[in-house]
């Protein structure tokens, strides 16, 4: 999924985004969290109980400094390595499941 919208964040943030089939998907937005120099969001789908995490793109120009985009993350290594970051940061806020 790709999508551009204006930040900051707030609590509880409802976002939508566009998928390749041009279907709009809802999400909660969870958190924002930097690994290894990137910016990486952490968004949950409504009525599901696994997390979507995107990478933030910066645009090139400054003229549109306040959209960005966001990108699949195709390495499970980064993947994995947000996640638990996201999983120490929350964990008073969600629960778990050990797999």
């Amino acid at each position: 999924m790709n999508e551009e919208f204006d930040r900051p964040y707030e609590e509880d943030e409802k976002v939508v985004l566009t998928d390749e089939d041009g279907n709009d998907v809802e999400f909660e937005f969870c958190a924002s969290i930097e690994y290894e120099g990137n910016e990486y969001v952490v968004l949950l789908p409504e009525e599901e109980d696994e997390v979507v995490i995107l990478q933030v793109v910066e645009p090139e120009d400054e003229e549109n400094s306040d959209d960005v985009t966001y990108v699949t993350v195709d390495d499970d290594n980064v993947l994995e390595a947000v996640f638990e970051i996201f999983r120490e940061q929350a964990q008073d806020e969600y629960d778990f499941e050990d797999n």
